[in-house]
């Protein structure tokens, strides 16, 4: 089962937009990924109410999770890099 770590670089965390962002694109994916903080239990990261509910704010760490298939590092590699800019900063620079 392939997975990345990454660090939540916006300074909301996942709150407001950029978990908006993040959900969008994980259901653009066309796999299932899910995402836990630490040891927690994994969410799907294509609901809303589940993102907002781990609580991730700039600087935590987060997993992700694919089940192994086509698309599935890929789906991975794209939403981690989409969790390792600060949205909230490029929203405000207008990018």
């Amino acid at each position: 089962m392939p997975e990345r770590t990454v660090t939540i670089a916006s300074r909301t965390g996942l709150h407001a937009r950029p978990a908006k962002l993040f959900v969008q694109a994980a259901q653009a994916q066309g796999v299932p990924v899910r995402i836990r903080v630490g040891d927690g239990r994994p969410a799907p990261a294509t609901s809303m109410l589940a993102v907002l509910a781990l609580g991730a704010v700039q600087g935590t760490e987060v997993t992700l999770t694919a089940d192994d298939g086509p698309g599935a590092e890929a789906a991975l590699d794209s939403l981690a890099a989409l969790l390792a800019r600060d949205l909230d900063a490029e929203q405000a620079s207008g990018a």
